[in-house]
């Protein structure tokens, strides 16, 4: 045995050498030896490719995988007698003192090295590396933990009273009572050993609670995958240099040694985290064929496309040609959803009497993004924090519905239903895209008060219902023509959503085919009613709004000036005496976010004046609801104006939104003067 560990010591410093990693070694030794201060814990850390150690020694390599703790110790003797032959650090006595963390780059892609929580038996006890995926629910505050105590003989005649001759090191799973005790002994006279406190070495430690992806599709309003699972949440511990690794509510790649930690009565698992990874979705790389087809026969108008999408969207849940400009405007804002950081967001507030038909468009259209949240009306939209669960005593973050949903959608479902101090929040957030928790130090033993800030990463989508007050949202004669009466929702939350929608065109009552449709479904909630549902399913709706939200789009000039001219121009038209302009600042976010959206769509890379056309419709629609008609005077849907039943409805409509564009362009030459744009 001892000429095995003997190679594999060999082994391990040719490959230390061959990998950089003794070159790394040395500089972290002349830190450490240039400081001049003495330290009982001299820590190091390894980063390891098992598959380049197999090659060099296959023993060594199985070694490190399925027993990670003995591996570490054949690495610190090999940098133990390194520092002593190379003198690389002074103050060194012992080889004890040396800490080694070994990080693996990556794991063999074999199942038995995927941690399942939901298999049985769960095998807590090998102490070797898994590899798990989940999401970061649950964060709590940094802490101090114990990375290293050095313990001394109280016989003062032991030779083992001074000296580094017992150093306790952190081992995963370990409890600082484990780390840290008052019952050991000396082994050569067994008198106790007591800490020299002075050597105590801490570091940083925070607690994350995870889940699998899988879980959010419980947080679904509909979803065509019936298949049923159990799952839990899994708490990992991040130590030292990867305690910052992490943020609350993305996806991670994460390599660690599963354990199991005593907490009072309780012993939940738990993952020492060695290794954390981002993950990033990446969308397929192609559209399905029956999409390239509709595109390639629409390729003569930069319209059709998106009209066709938009009219036989969701056919499973409303019939096709009904709710097309509401359909259109969730299309743009799926594939206006992504994870950067100033990203262009589109919200969705849609005002109607017909509830049931819209929540379950909107139900179903989330579950088009792996990242689609029905906000649960039991819990809280933003962040909240509680008392960590694991006994520090600490401030545990918990996700909740709105950072759960990065990168996809937040649907919240009657704006009405929640009360005023979260539609204050609500509003806040939709201005800033960020979210602060208060954590008082007083209450969870910290020193300070504490402020964390969350980004906010998500699209909302909201309904109105109109019939829900006696105080009805109707069209009134002593209002602006085309304004409604939206006095029930918060004036200020109601400029920062970015899109209003009023789906009752052209009337208030639910069409003999939407009658049809929705009792036929509730007779056999399986049945394929279309055509059009079978050549475009739901399935092949994912893979373009995953393809489609991935393109990378530019605006173009002509687009550009048509939408400066039209703000511009809008924001001298539309004014009042009392507060000046009614048109936001964030209006021009908007209908850039509306013009790329449109772009994505169509499976474009630049946004051309078209697109930045059916924006200024739909923006000039929502602030028409708001605010009432304008100069450039617009019919009341003005994105689709009749029914799309065949070719020459598609032309006919064509036409109609060039009338549309030259009737901006005079708009914007009457009131925005010194605004260039492109008349054709």
């Amino acid at each position: 045995m001892d000429c095995e560990i003997q190679k594999m010591r060999e082994t391990a410093l040719v490959y230390l050498d061959r990998s950089g990693g003794l070159q790394k070694f040395v500089h972290d030794c002349k830190k450490y030896n240039d400081s001049k201060q003495s330290y009982a814990v001299y820590r190091f850390i390894i980063s390891i490719n098992p598959s380049d150690i197999a090659e060099l020694d296959a023993t060594l390599g199985n070694y490190i995988l399925h027993n990670p703790i003995q591996a570490a110790q054949i690495f610190q003797s090999v940098c133990f007698v390194a520092i002593k032959t190379l003198s690389l650090i002074e103050q060194l006595q012992t080889e004890a003192q040396i800490s080694i963390l070994l990080k693996p780059t990556h794991l063999p892609p074999l199942p038995s090295y995927v941690l399942s929580l939901s298999a049985f038996p769960f095998n807590y006890t090998s102490q070797r590396f898994y590899v798990t995926e989940g999401i970061a629910i649950a964060m709590g505050t940094v802490t101090k933990y114990t990375q290293g105590a050095r313990f001394l003989c109280t016989e003062e005649t032991c030779p083992f009273s001074e000296g580094f001759r017992y150093i306790r090191l952190h081992l995963p799973g370990a409890t600082e009572s484990a780390t840290v005790r008052s019952d050991f002994v000396c082994s050569l006279c067994s008198s106790p050993l007591q800490e020299d406190m002075k050597f105590r070495v801490l570091g940083d430690k925070r607690i994350v609670e995870m889940i699998d992806a899988k879980v959010l599709n419980a947080l679904k309003g509909y979803s065509s995958d019936k298949s049923h699972f159990r799952s839990q949440a899994f708490t990992v511990f991040l130590r030292d240099e990867l305690t910052n690794k992490m943020k609350i509510g993305n996806h991670y790649k994460i390599i660690g040694i599963p354990a199991c930690v005593q907490n009072g009565l309780q012993a939940p698992a738990c993952i020492e985290v060695n290794s954390v990874q981002l993950c990033k979705q990446n969308g397929p790389s192609f559209v399905g064929d029956n999409f390239k087809y509709l595109l390639s026969l629409t390729s003569s108008s930069c319209w059709k496309f998106t009209a066709i999408l938009a009219n036989i969207f969701a056919s499973q849940v409303v019939p096709p040609g009904t709710y097309n400009t509401l359909k259109l405007s969730i299309l743009l804002s799926l594939v206006q959803t992504c994870e950067k950081e100033n990203a262009d967001y589109l919200d969705l507030l849609i005002v109607t009497s017909d509830t049931l038909v819209i929540d379950r468009l909107l139900n179903y259209s989330i579950c088009l993004l792996p990242r689609g949240i029905r906000h649960p009306p039991s819990s809280d939209i933003f962040p909240s924090v509680s008392k960590d669960k694991h006994g520090t005593g600490s401030a545990t973050i918990h996700a909740c519905s709105a950072v759960l949903a990065k990168g996809g959608i937040c649907y919240i479902g009657d704006l009405s239903s929640h009360k005023k101090d979260k539609l204050e929040l609500l509003q806040s957030v939709l201005e800033s895209r960020t979210t602060t928790v208060f954590i008082p130090g007083k209450k969870y033993g910290e020193e300070a008060d504490q402020q964390v800030t969350i980004s906010v990463q998500t699209n909302f989508w909201s309904f109105v219902d109109v019939d829900s007050s006696s105080k009805k949202h109707i069209l009134k004669d002593n209002f602006l023509i085309g304004q409604m009466d939206l006095s029930l929702i918060p004036p200020n939350l109601l400029d920062v959503f970015g899109l209003l929608i009023y789906n009752e065109f052209p009337s208030c009552h639910p069409s003999s085919q939407l009658v049809h449709h929705i009792l036929k479904k509730a007779i056999n909630p399986e049945a394929t009613l279309y055509k059009v549902s079978q050549q475009f399913r739901t399935q092949d709706y994912e893979e373009f709004i995953l393809f489609a939200k991935n393109l990378h789009v530019e605006l173009s000039s002509e687009a550009e000036n048509l939408i400066q001219g039209y703000y511009l121009a809008s924001r001298r038209v539309r004014r009042d005496s009392i507060h000046g302009s009614t048109l936001s600042a964030s209006a021009l976010k908007i209908l850039i976010s509306l013009s790329k959206a449109h772009t994505k769509l169509s499976l474009r890379k630049k946004v051309l004046q078209e697109d930045a056309l059916i924006a200024i419709l739909l923006l000039e629609s929502s602030l028409t609801l708001k605010h009432g008609k304008s100069a450039l005077c617009l019919p009341p849907n003005p994105v689709f104006p009749f029914d799309l039943s065949d070719e020459d409805s598609l032309q006919q409509r064509d036409s109609y939104l060039m009338q549309c564009h030259h009737q901006l362009l005079k708009f914007i030459g009457a009131y925005g003067p010194g605004i260039h744009t492109n008349e054709e």
